[in-house]
């Protein structure tokens, strides 16, 4: 970035002022962690728009806040904070909006087997957040003999009533985006590319039965416009076929509304002392070493606790069986980082019924970090006042020292330690004691 005011590029060693054009590095700190957010906010307004949702207030927000990232706006630190919150509430707003045009277009999810295997014949895989494009191609298939496979992010689609009842959407293929590159190699079919999470192949490989759609493109791929899928379909045909390779279900499709249809059962499990704790353990996947470490903590949650999860994150562990207590699964997939506007509902109907303030539940956040969705997700848990949240594997490297300071004084945020240091504070927490 170029300061205007002593001439020089910023971070040049010729460059006689803090941070970026004379602002403190606290304050250039703060603008980056609303910059991101505004990212994730951008992100779901922009599914909700393509299914006509339109919220001014978000709208306006998304200029204001633009605006308050330019050049000498504002050198008042609170400012930043209180811009950083109003960007956690628009995100809320935008998160709603998107799940109220979800279920009006596809139904509430409800609680779905989905397979990881594959079925004979030919495939097209698809990657990204986007379900109007994935309804539109499945209509499109529909006695092709093309089978459609979900990956990643997509994996919560298989809930939906308006999506599931296409019989050749059979199944999930793969893992988190990161290995997308090994994935897609292997996966004979087509391949759709609907949004973000999306790499660059690498030289051979699947670059020539690589399709973009909407906001993705990546050169060399073939780039659809509007919902004509014709080509993706003719090109899948002429692929090698999949072969009859039958594996184990896995679930998903636990929406708010189908959770808060057990909430009769689950709170009087937590009475009768049956289930203990919940854990919401998700978040952004990505390949830099640590994040084993959410498959560790998974593996050794206490069996007579739940696990919440969405996010390309729950890949970590999402294969694994939990098992049930009393029917209840202790495994709960909610859906894509979107839907942490489920978690949420989630958590305030069970403060409801408990009488107590959502702090006061026995539930924990164990997040992972990577990119903007996750930022913006983490600062609407902030204006909700959610506190003692573990985030990992590493804390923001824009996060300065003294903006930390802040967020652990409100908010009680923390990085992760290990898996078992982190459950035996988070189910053994210290008692608090009042000033008064």
């Amino acid at each position: 970035m170029f300061c205007n005011q002593c001439e020089q590029t910023a971070g040049n060693t010729g460059c006689t002022k803090i941070g970026v054009c004379g602002k403190s590095p606290d304050i250039q700190s703060l603008q980056d962690v609303l910059l991101y957010g505004l990212k994730g906010v951008a992100a779901y307004g922009y599914h909700a728009r393509d299914l006509g949702g339109v919220d001014k207030d978000v709208d306006a927000f998304m200029h204001e806040a633009l605006f308050k990232t330019v050049t000498n706006v504002s050198f008042d630190l609170q400012d930043h904070v209180g811009m950083a919150l109003k960007c956690g509430e628009m995100n809320l707003k935008a998160m709603e909006l998107l799940n109220k045009k979800h279920t009006e277009r596809f139904g509430n999810p409800v609680p779905t087997e989905v397979a990881i295997g594959t079925k004979k014949g030919p495939g097209i895989l698809v990657t990204g957040h986007d379900l109007l494009v994935l309804h539109e191609l499945l209509k499109q298939t529909e006695g092709t003999g093309v089978n459609v496979y979900t990956h990643s992010e997509m994996l919560p689609a298989h809930g939906y009533p308006e999506l599931k009842k296409y019989k050749h959407l059979v199944g999930n293929y793969g893992g988190g985006w990161q290995e997308q590159k090994k994935e897609f190699n292997e996966f004979p079919g087509a391949v759709l590319a609907t949004t973000n999470c999306v790499l660059i192949p690498p030289k051979n490989s699947y670059l020539d039965r690589l399709f973009t759609i909407g906001i993705t493109r990546i050169e060399g791929a073939t780039h659809i416009e509007g919902h004509d899928f014709s080509a993706m379909i003719e090109k899948a045909k002429s692929l090698p076929p999949l072969e009859d390779k039958p594996d184990k279900n896995i679930m998903t499709g636990f929406h708010h509304t189908a959770i808060l249809g057990m909430a009769d059962k689950i709170v009087g499990l937590v009475k009768s002392g049956k289930i203990k704790h919940f854990f919401l353990i998700g978040g952004c996947d990505g390949a830099k070493p640590g994040r084993n470490y959410y498959t560790e903590f998974a593996q050794k949650v206490p069996k007579d606790c739940v696990i919440l999860t969405l996010g390309c994150g729950k890949y970590r562990f999402n294969k694994l069986d939990f098992g049930d207590i009393e029917g209840v699964p202790r495994l709960i997939d909610i859906g894509q980082c979107n839907d942490a506007y489920s978690a949420i509902q989630v958590a305030v109907a069970l403060a409801k019924a408990f009488d107590c303030g959502v702090n006061e539940l026995p539930l924990s956040f164990v997040l992972s970090w990577f990119e903007q969705k996750a930022i913006s997700i983490l600062l609407t848990l902030f204006h909700l006042g959610i506190k003692g949240i573990r985030i990992g594997p590493s804390l923001p490297a824009f996060i300065t020292p003294n903006v930390l300071s802040v967020l652990q004084k409100n908010f009680d945020i923390r990085p992760i330690s290990t898996p078992d240091e982190d459950l035996k504070d988070l189910l053994n927490p210290e008692p608090v004691v009042s000033s008064a």
